[in-house]
């Protein structure tokens, strides 16, 4: 197949693409580098560095595409609530952009990858995609909007879309940027460099935590599953971890113990999170094989970044 995928360089999309060349696909990568690491992407995957809004190049880059994966996005929610404009326009103005670059082009397929957090806070757990949406930050209502638009454009104009709402993914290679850094990589590189350990609220928050891999095999079959057309399914490991819980594996996979600490006023976020994946079982069927203690183990195994804090530590 052909394949385009839009924000190639970042933790996702990187993983993606690198899996479907390894398969033998043709795989064009498009992202803006503003977070993506272009390093993370294989020599195999043409690779082109562009913004999402950039029409004139996506007409360029879908010519003879099968399939589009659109992942190009900001997508940190403390970040989202000082620059919510800056979120619209990327994370919705580019999937318009995109959507109609792939209606002038005649794509057939886009898999449209959203997020869990478009949910917020629910009276009942699991989340089941019937679920009426209650987003709570600017980066959930850019995700939720961008949803409408996919399937609102794909309707008119005879694309087929299908939605995935990944919660919490996690695995080696994720961006760890200097403020807001995503729960695991922050806990693991502060646990092998022995630091704090901070948890927000009460630590009983819970999330549902999926490694990289299994949300790679859904994405694979998303772009050729028959009968899925307008669906919205969500991509998650179906099992919810609290906080506390989560800092206790991370003491155990490391081996190192950190002074955890609790921080009550700053908000955590919602209560509860965890994914009802039926849908996507009897869809595409996705089954996620990695549990959230062998994914800490295999990220610390795959990841350079933390084995060498390991290392270091070791040898101290």
């Amino acid at each position: 197949m052909n394949l385009l995928i839009t924000g190639a360089a970042g933790f996702l999309g990187s993983h993606l693409a690198n899996f479907l060349v390894r398969e033998g696909h043709q795989v064009r990568g498009l992202d803006d580098l503003s977070t993506g690491n272009p390093e993370a992407v294989s020599p195999q995957v043409l690779f082109t560095r562009g913004d999402v809004n950039d029409r004139p190049k996506l007409w360029t880059l879908l010519q003879d595409v099968d399939c589009v994966y659109h992942l190009a996005a900001r997508v940190s929610v403390p970040e989202s609530v000082l620059y919510p404009r800056e979120y619209n326009a990327t994370n919705v103005g580019g999937t318009v952009s995109l959507m109609e670059a792939m209606r002038d082009v005649g794509v057939r397929r886009v898999v449209f990858v959203s997020s869990g957090a478009v949910y917020g806070d629910q009276g009942e757990q699991p989340l089941k995609e019937s679920a009426t949406p209650n987003p709570r930050s600017p980066y959930a209502v850019s995700k939720l909007a961008a949803e409408y638009y996919v399937r609102t454009i794909g309707d008119l104009w005879g694309i087929e879309t299908v939605i995935l709402r990944v919660f919490n993914a996690y695995g080696p290679g994720q961006n760890l940027p200097a403020s807001h850094a995503p729960v695991i990589p922050n806990y693991l590189r502060q646990a092998t460099r022995g630091g704090t350990l901070v948890m927000h609220g009460d630590g009983r928050q819970t999330r549902d935590y999926v490694y990289v891999d299994d949300v790679v095999s859904a994405m694979i079959s998303a772009a050729t599953a028959p009968g899925i057309n307008h669906q919205i399914l969500n991509i998650g490991n179906g099992s919810e971890t609290s906080i506390v819980e989560l800092v206790r594996m991370i003491m155990d996979v490391t081996g190192v113990t950190v002074e955890a600490i609790l921080n009550a006023k700053h908000d955590p976020g919602v209560s509860r999170m965890r994914a009802d994946i039926s849908l996507a079982r009897e869809k595409l069927g996705y089954q996620p094989r990695i549990t959230l203690e062998e994914g800490l183990r295999l990220t610390l195994e795959r990841d350079e970044r933390l084995k060498k804090r390991i290392v270091s530590r070791e040898t101290a």
